[in-house]
C-alpha cells in the first residue's frame, strides 16, 4: 500500500514537472515570438533615448535688412530647494538672503522671492521656478547673476524672442510670449514658417548610463530645420519718422486713437504704420490695448472720403471745373433737413466746382454723387474702389467694414455718403482707394511682406508680386483728379500741408463721432489728412487719422498737419525724391501789371521785402510768424501800389488798418478775413472808418466804413461802370468768398 502510494505520487509529481515544463516552454515561445516587440522596446528605453532637437525661430527684416525680430539665449533663473545627498551643500538654504540679492536683478521684491522658495519647500518640492521676473532673462542679467555665486541658484539655459527697437511698428511685428507662442501681428500668420521644423537625436547608453557609439543609422540623427526669415515691406527709416512724429504729437495731445500708413501707391507696399496707443512686445505682460487701428478700427471718414465721389464724377462726366452752383444748402423734399455745407450752412455764393472741391462743399459732393450720380452708380463706385471688403493686406484682424445694403439705403443716406458720413471704412482701405488715383487708376492690394528666405542658405523662398485687382478709373480721370487734389493743397482747405519743392495732393477730413445711441457727439470728431507726393510721380501716400484729440475748439489741422509734413517731407529727401516745384522768383517787368507772388508759408517780415520788389504794399492781418493765407491770390495781377492783404496763423484779433482810399472790395476781403460784422453807407472809395487805425479788434465785432467816389473820377462812363459794380458788391456782400487759404474759423474740413 505504502509503495503503491509512493509510485502515485511519484507519477503524480512528474505530470506536474512536466506541464510546469511545458507552460514555460510556452512561455518562452510566447515571449520569442509574439511578444518580441513589446520587450525590445522596453529594453530599448532603458540603453537608449531620443532627444529633441529644437529649430531655432526665424529673424524677421525689415525691406533692407534691418533687424526687426530675433531669437537668442535666455536664462530662466530657478532655486534648488533641498540637497540631493548629506554631501550636498548646493541648495537654497538661506531664503532669504538669497531673495536680498537677486531681487534688483530680477525686478521683484525680497518678499516676493522669498515666498516663492519658501512656498516650495513647503509644498516638498525640488526646485522652483523665480517667475516672472527670472523666467528667460537675458545674457547679461544671467552673467550678474553667475557671478553672486548663490547656492542653488541654477541658470537653465532656453531660449527668448526679442524686438531690439521695443514699441517700434508692434502692431506689425506682433510678439510671442514666454511659451513661444505667436500671438499677433507678423509673428502669428507667419508662425508656421517662423517655427521651422524640430530635429531628431538618437543616443545609446550602457547598463551604467555611459553614452555609447551609434548604429551609423541616418535615422539616428535629424538636424532641426530653423524657421524661414521673413523680409517685411516696412522701411525702418521711414517707420522711424512715423514713430518720431507720433511720440513729439503724443506728448502735446491727448487723443483716443492716432493710425499712420505710409505706402507705395505703385506697388501697394506698405512702407510704414504705427497707431498710438501702443505697446513694447518685449513687454507684452502690460498690454492693455494691441488694436491695430490701422486696418481694425472703423469709423466715418468725412471729407478724405470726397476724393472717391469725385473721381466717380469725372470718369462718369458729371463733373467740370468750369460748372456752377450754388453753395450754402441743398434742399430736396427726399433728404428732409437741408444739407449744408461746413461753415453754418452760409456757403461762398455761386461758385465754381473747381472751388467747391477746393472748400470741400457738401453741397457740391451732394450733386455729384446723391444727383448726378444716383445711388445705383455710386454704391458700384464705392465697391470697385474696394470699400466694404476686406483689402487682403496679410495682418491678422482686419476688418471689411461692411456697406449697408444698397436696397435698404434712403435718400438721406446716399446724400450723406456722398462727403462721407453714414459709411464705415478702414484706414487701410482710404489708403487702397486713394493709391488707385496716385498710381492711374488701379486698385493695387497692399501687403506688408516682400519676401520669405531660407534662414541657412538665404535663398528667397517666396516673393510677394505687385497684385493689380481691378481698374476703377482711367488714366486720364486720375490725372485730372491729382490736379485737382494739388488746387486743394495749394488753394483750399489743405493748405497748412504744402512741402517746400514738390506738389502735393490730398484731402483734409473732419468726421464726426456717433455715439453709442446712433447720434452725432457734441464737439467730438476724427481729424484726418490723405495726400501723396509728387503729384505727378507718387513715391508715397501718407494717412493720418487723429480720433478725438481731447482740446476744446480744436482745428485738427494743428495736430494733423505736423504729423504729414514731417513723415512726407523726411521720406522725399531720404529716397532723394527730386523736387518737382522750382524755386519761387519774383520777375518784375516794366508793366502796370504785376502779378501776385504766393506767399504762404513766409514769414511778414520776409513777404514784406519780396513785395517791396514789385512796389506792392502789405497789410498783415492776425498776430502770428507765418502767412496761412492772402488776398489776392497768388497769379493774380494788380497795378503797383496796391494792398496785398495776408493772414497769419494766429488771427483772433488784430490791430485795424487804416482803410481810407481802399476800394469795397479790399474792406470786405479785411472783414471777412477777420470774421467782422461789415457795415457799408455810400459808394465808390473809403473816406471814413468807425474804428480808428491801430484799434485791436476781435474776431466777431463790427466795423463801419463809409464811401464816396473820387471827384477827379466822375466821368459818366467810369462812375456808371464803377457804381454798377459795386452794387454788385454789395448784393454779394453776405455771400463774400473766403480767398484764403485755410478756413480762419479754426474749423478743417
Amino acid at each position: 500500500m505504502t509503495e503503491k502510494r509512493i509510485r502515485m505520487r511519484t507519477v503524480f509529481l512528474g505530470g506536474a514537472f512536466t506541464f510546469l515544463f511545458f507552460l514555460l516552454l510556452l512561455r518562452v515561445f510566447w515571449i520569442q515570438t509574439v511578444n518580441a516587440q513589446w520587450l525590445l522596446e522596453k529594453a530599448q528605453l532603458q540603453w537608449e533615448r531620443n532627444d529633441t532637437l529644437q529649430p531655432k525661430r526665424g529673424t524677421i527684416f525689415d525691406r533692407n535688412g534691418e533687424l526687426l525680430a530675433y531669437t537668442s539665449k535666455a536664462y530662466t533663473v530657478i532655486a534648488k530647494l533641498r540637497p540631493l545627498s548629506k554631501k550636498d551643500e548646493d541648495y537654497v538654504d538661506r531664503a532669504f538672503e538669497a531673495a536680498q540679492k537677486l531681487a534688483p536683478i530680477l525686478g521683484m521684491s525680497t518678499d516676493r522671492i522669498t515666498k516663492l522658495i519658501e512656498d516650495g519647500k513647503a509644498a516638498k518640492r525640488g526646485q522652483v521656478e523665480l517667475r516672472p521676473g527670472g523666467w528667460k532673462i537675458d545674457e547679461d542679467k544671467a552673467e550678474e547673476i553667475a557671478k553672486l555665486a548663490i547656492p542653488g541658484i541654477i541658470l537653465y539655459p532656453e531660449t527668448k524672442r526679442y524686438y531690439p527697437n521695443d514699441a517700434f511698428a508692434a502692431h506689425v511685428l506682433g510678439y510671442t510670449d514666454l511659451d513661444d507662442k505667436a500671438v499677433m501681428g507678423i509673428e502669428k500668420v507667419f508662425d508656421e514658417r517662423l517655427q521651422g521644423t524640430d530635429g531628431k537625436l538618437r543616443v545609446l547608453k550602457d547598463q551604467r548610463g555611459f553614452k555609447l557609439p551609434a548604429a551609423g543609422s541616418e535615422d539616428d540623427f535629424i538636424p532641426a530645420r530653423d524657421g524661414d526669415n521673413i523680409y517685411l515691406t516696412i522701411d525702418y527709416q521711414i517707420q522711424n519718422y512715423v514713430e518720431d512724429a507720433l511720440n513729439n504729437i503724443t506728448k502735446k495731445y491727448k487723443a483716443n486713437g492716432i493710425s499712420v500708413i505710409v505706402a507705395d501707391p505703385h506697388s501697394g507696399e506698405i512702407l510704414a504704420m504705427a497707431n498710438r496707443p501702443h505697446f513694447s512686445p518685449n513687454k507684452y505682460q502690460d498690454i492693455t490695448n494691441w488694436t491695430n487701428f490701422a486696418i481694425s478700427n472703423t469709423f466715418e471718414p468725412g471729407s478724405t472720403f470726397k476724393i472717391v465721389t469725385l473721381a466717380a464724377a469725372i470718369e462718369e462726366g458729371a463733373y467740370r471745373n468750369d460748372l456752377t452752383y450754388m453753395s450754402g444748402t441743398y434742399r430736396r423734399d427726399a433728404l428732409g433737413p437741408p444739407i449744408r455745407d461746413h461753415n453754418q450752412g452760409k456757403g461762398w455764393g455761386t461758385i465754381s466746382y473747381l472751388r467747391g472741391v477746393q472748400e470741400s462743399s457738401n453741397v457740391l459732393f451732394t450733386i455729384l454723387g446723391y444727383e448726378n450720380l444716383g445711388k445705383d452708380k455710386l454704391y458700384e463706385y464705392l465697391q470697385k474702389f474696394g470699400f466694404g471688403q476686406q483689402t487682403g493686406i496679410g495682418l491678422p484682424g482686419e476688418a471689411s467694414a461692411e456697406l449697408r445694403d444698397k436696397e435698404r439705403l434712403y435718400p438721406r443716406d446716399v446724400a450723406s455718403m456722398t462727403f462721407g458720413q453714414g459709411v464705415v471704412v478702414t484706414a487701410i482701405q482710404q489708403v487702397a482707394a486713394v493709391s488707385a488715383v496716385a498710381n492711374g487708376g488701379e486698385l493695387v492690394k497692399p501687403y506688408v511682406v516682400k519676401e520669405i528666405r531660407d534662414a541657412q542658405t538665404g535663398e528667397v523662398i517666396e516673393r510677394t508680386e505687385r497684385t493689380v485687382k481691378r481698374r476703377v478709373i482711367s488714366e486720364e480721370t486720375a490725372k485730372q483728379t491729382r490736379d485737382i487734389l494739388e488746387s486743394v493743397v495749394d488753394e483750399g482747405t489743405g493748405s497748412f500741408y504744402r512741402i517746400e519743392g514738390y506738389h502735393v495732393a490730398g484731402k483734409t477730413g473732419t468726421a464726426q463721432v456717433v455715439g453709442a445711441n446712433g447720434r452725432y457727439l457734441a464737439n467730438k470728431h476724427i481729424y484726418s489728412f490723405i495726400g501723396f507726393a509728387p503729384k505727378d510721380d507718387p513715391k508715397f501716400v501718407v494717412y493720418v487719422m487723429v480720433d478725438q484729440p481731447n482740446v476744446s475748439n480744436f482745428g485738427g489741422r494743428d495736430i494733423v498737419a505736423p504729423i504729414f509734413k514731417h513723415i512726407m517731407e523726411n521720406s522725399l529727401q531720404y529716397k532723394k525724391v527730386s523736387p518737382d516745384l522750382e524755386a519761387e522768383t519774383i520777375d518784375v517787368e516794366e508793366t502796370d501789371a504785376i502779378a501776385i507772388p504766393d506767399l504762404s508759408g513766409k514769414t511778414p517780415v520776409i513777404a514784406e521785402e519780396m513785395l517791396k520788389q514789385v512796389k506792392l504794399r502789405l497789410k498783415v492781418v492776425g498776430t502770428g510768424s507765418k502767412i496761412v493765407g492772402q488776398y489776392p491770390r497768388p497769379g493774380e495781377e494788380v497795378i503797383a501800389g496796391s494792398v496785398l492783404y495776408v493772414i497769419t496763423d494766429k488771427v483772433d484779433e488784430d490791430y485795424l488798418p487804416d482803410f481810407t482810399g481802399q476800394t469795397l472790395r479790399e474792406v470786405m476781403e479785411y472783414s471777412s478775413m477777420m470774421g467782422l460784422s461789415l457795415d457799408v453807407h455810400g459808394k465808390g472809395y473809403v473816406v471814413s472808418q468807425n474804428i480808428e487805425e491801430g484799434t485791436r479788434v476781435k474776431r466777431g465785432g463790427q466795423l463801419a466804413v463809409e464811401l464816396k467816389p473820387r471827384s477827379n473820377q466822375l466821368e459818366d462812363e467810369r462812375i456808371t461802370e464803377e457804381e454798377e459794380q459795386q452794387e454788385t458788391e454789395l448784393e454779394e456782400s453776405d455771400e463774400a468768398e473766403e480767398e484764403v487759404s485755410g478756413d480762419v474759423d479754426n474749423q478743417e474740413r
